[in-house]
């Protein structure tokens, strides 16, 4: 009965995806089903561990993550895990060949998050690498099915992608990062005085990472292109919105697109990747 139990866990990830971000669920409906279990594993298993370091302030953290870690590296020698979460994540890096540097550098990022209120370059570019890039890699190595060819070529568009949406989450969520966690990713950058000047050189940075990325986008297989260029399509949006308001904004209130929006930018999208006018 291990397929049942294999069903199971993967569809305990498949509710906590779609509980946890509409706007993600909404992506990957639009991948080949083959691809949707797999990518619903990853998200699951980064999900945890951000639960860990930005929601269990009244927990242990540090231990939290710890026993995590280790249940992570144990369910990926054995291949069976009682955690649903850590089981189908194995499944997915056993299957895939995901190699264990990706998992470090995200556990090591998620790591960073207990330690660090106020990140320097040399941190700022490693958080950026685990908590986002080698998210996008995961995924790669599933859309890739084994392809190595197919991989090289297209992993540093993939971690292009990754940054650049990490860094618009860095501007969306600055007020909630600094009130309830006392965070600041961007180096240099005094939250009490973020200026429009920061903010601009923060956009122009993000703007490099999605004109490389796009040039993955559309190289990607069929199969997975439509549901990661959703996601470009969104998080483009959401930029645009950030970058018409003024830093003091940005600083003070979440920016947001709404549902209807994100509806709509479903539907172009969807429509593009049909006609192929991408």
């Amino acid at each position: 009965m291990l397929e049942l139990y294999n069903k199971t866990t993967f569809e305990c990830s498949r509710i906590i995806t779609n509980n946890y971000s509409t706007s993600f669920s909404m992506g990957i409906k639009l991948f080949d089903p083959k691809f949707r279990p797999s990518i619903y594993a990853i998200y699951g298993f980064v999900r945890f561990a951000d639960e860990i370091v930005d929601t269990f302030h009244e927990y242990p953290k540090s231990e939290l993550l710890a026993k995590f870690r280790q249940d992570t590296y144990e369910a990926i020698e054995i291949g069976l895990s009682l955690n649903p979460v850590l089981h189908s994540f194995q499944e997915i890096v056993r299957s895939y060949n995901i190699e264990l540097e990706l998992i470090n550098a995200f556990l090591d990022s998620m790591e960073m998050d207990l330690h660090f209120q106020n990140y320097n370059d040399d941190r700022y570019k490693e958080y950026i690498y685990g908590s986002a890039e080698v998210v996008g890699l995961m995924c790669l190595k599933v859309f890739c099915e084994g392809d190595e060819k197919e991989y090289d070529k297209l992993k540093e568009p993939a971690k292009s992608l990754g940054s650049a949406f990490q860094k618009i989450n860095f501007l969306r969520d600055m007020k909630s990062d600094f009130d309830e966690r006392g965070r600041v990713y961007f180096p240099g950058v005094d939250f009490n005085n973020f200026t429009n000047e920061d903010k601009l050189e923060i956009e122009e940075d993000i703007w490099k990472d999605f004109e490389h990325a796009y040039t993955g986008i559309v190289a990607l297989p069929k199969g997975a292109r439509m549901g990661v260029h959703l996601a470009y399509v969104y998080y483009t949006n959401l930029f645009k919105k950030i970058k018409r308001h003024s830093a003091a904004k940005v600083a003070s209130e979440r920016i947001r697109v709404n549902d209807g929006r994100k509806l709509y930018l479903l539907c172009s999208s969807a429509i593009k990747n049909r006609l192929n006018l991408l």
